[in-house]
């Protein structure tokens, strides 16, 4: 069962060229979100993390576009998010964990933002990387995006979730049982 499941998890190769494509095409558009940084290093890390693809896949079929906004000098890693403008559709209308789904007694919706993120393979942004993406653009202009929420404000029953209004940032909070149509979530992932 582990070898389907892992292999479920793998790009062919055509598929793999053409995330890619998708990917160097967004890089090259987008510079001020990676101005230190080229191509080919991205492409270098890519060749070598191949196990990294479908998560990547899975982020950009969801609507997340990611592209790269930062590398690691100590690990080496290329650091991807979802910079979509508003966030990902494929990933709205989600509780914020499975204890906020369980909870719901009705009108359940089909999963939550932290289940859905760890199939994915990608870690839900923070506070302080979601406040680090909005330095590189507008996001979330009429939309929302839960945000990984602290113990001590989850175990009160609350969830977290940035949006860009007014020209500011501004970090809200629900009850982590709550879903909207115009809430999802934004992912980062390390490759």
């Amino acid at each position: 069962m582990k070898d389907i499941e892992a292999s479920a998890r793998v790009l062919s190769p055509e598929d793999r060229a053409l995330l890619c494509a998708h990917l160097k095409s967004r890089f090259e558009k987008n510079p001020a979100r990676h101005s230190q940084l080229e191509w080919t290093v991205v492409e270098t890390r890519l060749a070598a993390k191949p196990d990294k693809a479908w998560s990547l896949s899975e982020m950009e079929s969801s609507g997340g576009e990611p592209d790269v906004v930062g590398f690691d000098q100590t690990t080496g890693e290329i650091i991807f998010v979802d910079c979509s403008t508003e966030t990902p559709k494929g990933r709205v209308s989600l509780c914020y964990d499975r204890a906020g789904l369980d909870s719901r007694k009705e009108h359940k919706p089909k999963s939550s933002a932290v289940d859905v993120a760890a199939e994915m393979g990608i870690d839900i942004l923070t506070e302080d990387q979601y406040r680090a993406l909005q330095e590189l653009g507008a996001f979330d202009l009429k939309t929302s995006s839960w945000i990984k929420t602290p113990g001590e404000v989850r175990e009160l029953g609350g969830a977290l979730y940035g949006e860009w209004r007014y020209g500011r940032i501004f970090v809200g909070h629900n009850g982590a049982q709550s879903y909207y149509g115009v809430r999802g979530f934004r992912g980062m992932l390390r490759v």
